[in-house]
């Protein structure tokens, strides 16, 4: 039996609308994407496959906001409160704007709420976009690559800190210098095909793991006021609000810094000799 058939097949018997439900699926037991209670925005969602099963590990208390210019057909089973859909281009900043109304407690397709303005931002953006084929594949792959860097643009504008991303790509030109660019936003960036993708396929997932939205990147020098000690006794030092822990300094003390490492919400910082 080839891999096409066999999830296709699975797909059928499990009730799911496409076999890419397994890519997904795949994705998320690599890296624990998704966790009980997100909030996930699926980019160019039809016909649902991906939303089915970001809804099922999302749980009863997380959603899922799917967005597509085709029209999603309702969930008949106990996933359908769980998920919003937009009906638009995600390409085009309406629909983006809808997408943000949803994802802050507004209305989908229906409404026209501005949200509520202290709603929880969301923890996962997901792309299986890919483009219309034209069988040229410098051009197919040009195009995927736009559509995942727009994926990526709406990832950075929603995510909050320590969000992810996982955008489908076509394997090519200009590949490497968008997974830089990503990881210039995230604490990482794994490259992966999964198994469920087609044996013939160019297909290659980028998963950017642990949204940065700290205003200081690895090998920055600053000069900081120590303001407290940490549990671990390294001195505590702010920008612009960030933690940084800058080992070996003390309270009272200003002293030269250069970032090592940046987490989502705190970072490492070593001390500096004064130029």
């Amino acid at each position: 039996m080839t891999g096409k058939d066999e999830y296709y097949n699975r797909a059928k018997q499990e009730g799911y609308r496409a076999r890419s439900a397994y890519k997904l699926q795949q994705l998320d037991d690599l890296e624990d994407l998704i966790e009980r209670g997100d909030t996930v925005v699926d980019l160019g969602a039809a016909p649902g496959g991906w939303l089915q099963v970001a809804a099922e590990r999302v749980g009863p208390n997380g959603t899922v906001i799917g967005a597509d210019f085709q029209r999603i057909r309702a969930f008949d089973d106990e996933i359908d409160d769980r998920i919003e859909t937009v009906r638009g281009d995600v390409t085009e900043a309406k629909t983006l704007d809808r997408i943000r109304r949803v994802a802050t407690g507004g209305d989908g397709d229906a409404g026209d709420s501005d949200g509520a303005a202290d709603a929880r931002p969301v923890d996962v953006v997901l792309s299986d976009m890919a483009p219309n084929m034209t069988g040229e594949y410098s051009l197919d792959q040009a195009r995927s690559l736009h559509l995942a860097r727009t994926a990526s643009e709406i990832a950075l504008e929603l995510l909050g800190p320590g969000g992810n991303l996982a955008a489908k790509v076509f394997e090519g030109p200009d590949v490497d210098d968008f997974r830089t660019d990503l990881e210039n936003e995230f604490q990482y960036v794994r490259a992966t095909v999964p198994e469920a993708t087609r044996s013939e396929s160019s297909e290659l997932y980028l998963l950017g793991i642990g949204r940065l939205t700290a205003p200081v990147r690895p090998g920055e020098t600053y000069e900081v006021d120590i303001v407290d000690s940490g549990s671990e006794g390294d001195g505590v030092a702010t920008v612009e609000g960030f933690k940084l822990f800058v080992p070996g300094a003390e309270p009272g003390e200003t002293v030269s810094v250069r970032v090592d490492d940046v987490k989502p919400t705190f970072g490492f910082a070593e001390r500096v000799e004064d130029a």
